[in-house]
């Protein structure tokens, strides 16, 4: 992958005073930057036109978060926790982030890291029951480690106390430095999945399916414990034959150790008016993610697949992972 290079600097004048701070504004000396108030309530950029967000996308927002609350979750962990980074430098054209036009679209990054390490470690320690925090809710952690440093950091400290477990997903594969960390096997790394197909056409930005599966097989060579998303799953025309094609895939280039105890996780695509208004003015030539005739309204101004589609999508899906991955666990379907 590119390194990322931001265009531009916004930050709020308080990150000076954390270590972190300090160290990315040095980073970037050479970079244009700007104070800002606050880093959810960027003025210049909210005003920007649709036709701008990709553009806004090569910004860098540094700032304090504020909030904290752990949000109970009872998927694939305990608790949704607000980490490091909100966002993201890809622009996958279905992203749920980018969830007020031109509010969420850049990557934020929160310097008071050690302010939620701390709160997630105390919460592990007092739990009578090993705990499992989703700290990647927000942001791809693994993009956003080659720009911070924070998941190196945070692998090595959390894995250290010794109890609890801490979890992300991601798309990309800049693993390396992840390799040789003393992770203890206290943290579950999920890969997304797409066919190539649906990575090159509508997942902008991020590794590509091959590279995701030999990061796959690095991680669980190097003792992660490793599960894999089919998400989102996306049901173009020819989506039957997109995803078998993928399974197949993945049952010919998995390694042995990850097939033996890989987990899964299905998440169908959902939409909204947001997606089709920046979408059509951002990326004109892209493909059209919504399809009126297998899609619904859901909430204010959300789509997702009509129930009787949803049920196809997912007995197929289902059929699949019996018959390439008889053995293997299915966390949830969404």
């Amino acid at each position: 992958m590119k390194k990322f290079i931001p265009k531009a600097i916004y930050y709020e004048e308080k990150i000076k005073e954390y270590e972190l701070g300090k160290k990315l504004l040095e980073k970037y000396k050479n970079i244009p930057s700007y104070v800002i108030e606050n880093h959810n309530n960027i003025e210049e950029m909210r005003t920007k036109q649709n036709k701008e967000f990709p553009n806004m996308k090569q910004n860098l927002i540094i700032g304090i978060r504020k909030t904290h609350k752990f949000v109970p979750n009872h998927k694939i962990s305990n608790y949704l926790v607000p980490y490091t980074s909100s966002g993201c430098t890809a622009m996958c054209m279905y992203c749920y982030l980018v969830c007020n036009y031109n509010k969420c679209a850049y990557l934020r990054l929160f310097v008071n890291r050690e302010e939620m390490l701390d709160k997630m470690i105390k919460e592990a320690n007092k739990s009578e029951e090993e705990l499992v925090f989703e700290i990647g809710s927000n942001s791809d952690l693994v993009l956003e480690n080659t720009i911070t440093g924070n998941l190196v950091w945070t692998i090595e400290n959390f894995a250290k106390n010794n109890k609890g477990y801490i979890t992300f997903p991601t798309k990309f594969n800049m693993i390396d430095e992840l390799i040789n960390l003393q992770h203890n096997g206290r943290v579950i790394i999920r890969m997304s999945m797409n066919p190539e197909e649906i990575i090159t056409k509508v997942e902008f930005g991020t590794s590509h399916l091959k590279e995701r599966i030999e990061a796959v097989n690095q991680l669980k060579k190097a003792g992660y414990p490793v599960g894999i998303l089919i998400a989102p799953v996306v049901l173009t025309e020819n989506w039957k034959t997109l995803y078998e094609e993928l399974f197949i895939t993945l049952k010919n280039e998995l390694s042995p150790e990850v097939q033996k105890d890989i987990f899964f996780e299905v998440i169908l695509m959902t939409y909204s008016y947001i997606h089709r208004k920046i979408n059509e003015e951002a990326f004109p030539n892209a493909v059209d993610l919504y399809n009126q005739e297998i899609m619904t309204g859901r909430g204010k101004g959300k789509y997702t697949y009509k129930p009787e589609v949803r049920q196809e999508a997912e007995a197929f899906l289902q059929e699949l992972l019996k018959q390439y991955f008889p053995n293997n666990k299915i966390i949830y379907f969404s």
